[in-house]
């Protein structure tokens, strides 16, 4: 038996397999969703979750309602980013997420646990059932996008998402150096297996900026994302530089007041994409 790809569609073994739409998990009967966006990375440390975070607030002052579904289970950095303490509402009709200060919707495990350093001791089954939760057990309310920042690699949880939640598209992140660009492959790779479209890349880390002179210094050498794009047919969303403010207003939970036009562009793209046909 040739090896199993997922993609039921492009199979040629006669296997009874269910069509993919069928492993589709439907959401909350109270949820009203638009458009589904996934945040993937090929390995982690690439800045995913800022991206995201980013993201969302940039549609958020667009005019849409954002919301950010955390799957990073074992690594969830949403609510840091935005300064929310642990702390769901709910009742016999479902989970409500909580608001941040712009009014963007969020649901992390960090929401449930007692203290943010307490770790997620869980196997990969019970951690791609969380996130299922997420998705069917959450009243996400008239939310135009939805960021779903998920975990580095193309493992259980990835292939979870894929499978489980009705993707719009997704944004790879990488940072400049060659073996990243590499392992972007592999996540572009594991979307055109599942027949996800990818709307473009973005390079976090590309570059600092000299305080004094303006030069842009590239500290992990020259960047390797256009290569990349050009050979997928992706667009190059955004170059964010390393960012001291940036990084201080996550540390402090004010990622809301970021004043940089880093992802302007990837929200337009967005914005024009889906809400300007």
């Amino acid at each position: 038996m040739s090896e199993c790809t997922h993609n039921c569609s492009t199979c040629s073994s006669g296997c009874d397999k269910k069509e993919k739409n069928s492993l589709l998990e439907q959401p909350h009967e109270l949820s009203k969703i638009k458009h589904i966006i996934a945040v993937v990375s090929g390995k982690g440390g690439v800045g995913k979750s800022i991206v995201t975070s980013m993201l969302a607030v940039n549609m958020q002052r667009l005019g849409y309602k954002t919301a950010i579904l955390d799957a990073d289970i074992t690594g969830p950095s949403i609510p840091k980013a935005f300064g929310l303490k642990a702390g769901i509402d709910g009742d016999n009709n479902g989970i409500i997420p909580p608001t941040t200060t712009s009014g963007i919707d969020v649901m992390s495990i960090n929401l449930l646990l007692e203290n943010d350093t307490q770790p997620v001791v869980w196997r990969g089954p019970v951690i791609a059932g969380t996130v299922k939760q997420f998705w069917t057990d959450v009243i996400w309310n008239d939310i135009d996008f939805m960021f779903i920042d998920c975990p580095p690699g193309t493992g259980d949880v990835p292939l979870t998402i894929f499978q489980s939640i009705p993707l719009d598209g997704i944004v790879i992140v990488s940072s400049p150096q060659e073996l990243v660009s590499m392992i972007v492959e592999k996540a572009a790779n594991m979307a055109n297996m599942m027949n996800i479209p990818v709307l473009g890349l973005v390079e976090n880390m590309s570059y600092v900026k000299c305080p004094d002179c303006g030069k842009e210094i590239k500290i992990f050498g020259e960047s390797h994302i256009e290569e990349v794009a050009e050979k997928h047919g992706y667009d190059v969303l955004a170059k964010i530089p390393m960012d001291s403010k940036l990084a201080a207003l996550v540390d402090k939970g004010w990622i809301e007041m970021m004043d940089n036009n880093y992802l302007e562009t990837a929200a337009t793209v967005l914005e024009n994409r889906f809400e300007k046909k």
